[in-house]
């Protein structure tokens, strides 16, 4: 895939699921990827974004964006 010039980052949407594991979504890019710890995600989401875009063209940031659900009984 070719990087865009405006394409500088990459917005991932992350959201913890109810075993505790962790899943991540790219806005704008067909990239997903999921791991057990936050730790292995970041690893999973580098190499996700590397396998992603053609040799030297992923953008060089990635930003997370850590969703979490929270219910709140009045």
């Amino acid at each position: 895939m070719q990087l865009e010039a405006s394409m500088r980052e990459i917005l991932f949407v992350v959201e913890e699921a109810e075993d505790g594991s962790f899943r991540a979504s790219a806005a704008g890019a067909a990239i997903h990827t999921e791991a057990e710890t936050l730790e292995e995600l970041h690893r999973e989401i580098r190499d996700a974004v590397v396998c992603h875009f053609d040799p030297g063209q992923a953008p060089p940031l990635n930003l997370l964006h850590h969703v979490r659900q929270e219910l709140l009984a009045l």
